[in-house]
């Protein structure tokens, strides 16, 4: 058995287990390998993110939380090279770029022979090239979408003004290349568009947000008699310069592209 193959054989191993936790030297039989092999295997895996974890003492050994992981998923040589390729061209800015990065080496890292040249051979002929948006504020909007919590935010429109908001994400919009975070902002009482790269600081204000669907927020809502139930533009900047609005447009039933957005 390859080293590929023994990772995610211990992977399963330790999933059909849990939460019962297994020995390195339990592990190590159960392969036919040193413990000192399996200790670096269970290593690597924590560094690629995989959720494994050791605990000390008596009756501990390694588990993993098997609500994290999925089962083994049975790609086609065509189905992997196609996500191969299209995580690898990920935006290294984008929301979730970490996520799709370690993703893409997982599944690189599985492929071998013809499939993995392929792979390869795809992934060097798409090109990204990276928006300008600040890490920090990446992974906190992540994580206010992931878990649901508003957001204070620092923004800067076109004209380099500043404002502070509390807003509660809906979602992400992209568009000619950029990407939007979709909210509802409590300052302004409205729906809003939020350009990542304009955002200079943001941080959990430790409230939950109430849920808002992405949806209504782009075609049109009746929520708090702001937005009304048309078809909505991302436009900006606003009269005050501060962010992207929503503005109601006459007689369409689609989201026009964004226009020289704020």
């Amino acid at each position: 058995m390859n080293r590929t193959s023994r990772l995610y054989a211990l992977v399963e191993e330790l999933r059909a287990s849990a939460p019962r936790p297994l020995t390195v030297a339990a592990l190590a039989a159960r392969f036919e390998v040193s413990t000192r092999t399996v200790q670096r295997d269970l290593q690597a895996l924590m560094e690629s993110g995989v959720p494994v974890r050791t605990t000390p003492g008596r009756g501990g050994g390694w588990t993993i939380d098997p609500s994290m992981t999925l089962p083994p998923i049975h790609f086609t040589a065509d189905e992997a090279s196609a996500l191969a390729a299209a995580l690898a061209a990920a935006d290294a800015c984008a929301p979730y770029a970490g996520a799709a990065r370690t993703a893409y080496q997982k599944i690189a890292a599985s492929m071998t022979g013809p499939a993995a040249a392929a792979a390869r051979e795809l992934t060097a002929r798409i090109v990204a090239l990276p928006a300008r948006t600040d890490s920090a504020v990446r992974a906190a909007v992540e994580r206010a979408l992931a878990d649901n919590m508003a957001l204070r935010l620092s923004y800067v429109d076109a004209a380099g003004r500043e404002s502070d908001r509390e807003v509660e994400p809906a979602g992400l919009l992209t568009a000619d290349g950029r990407w939007y975070l979709i909210a509802w902002c409590r300052t302004r009482r409205a729906g809003r568009g939020f350009r990542l790269d304009r955002i200079t600081a943001a941080a959990p204000t430790g409230e939950q947000a109430h849920p808002h669907d992405l949806t209504e927020l782009l075609h049109g809502s009746s929520a708090a008699g702001t937005v009304r139930p048309t078809a909505l533009a991302l436009l900006g900047p606003s009269p005050s310069g501060r962010e992207g609005r929503f503005r109601p447009l006459v007689r369409r039933r689609s989201v026009s592209r964004p226009e020289r957005p704020g």
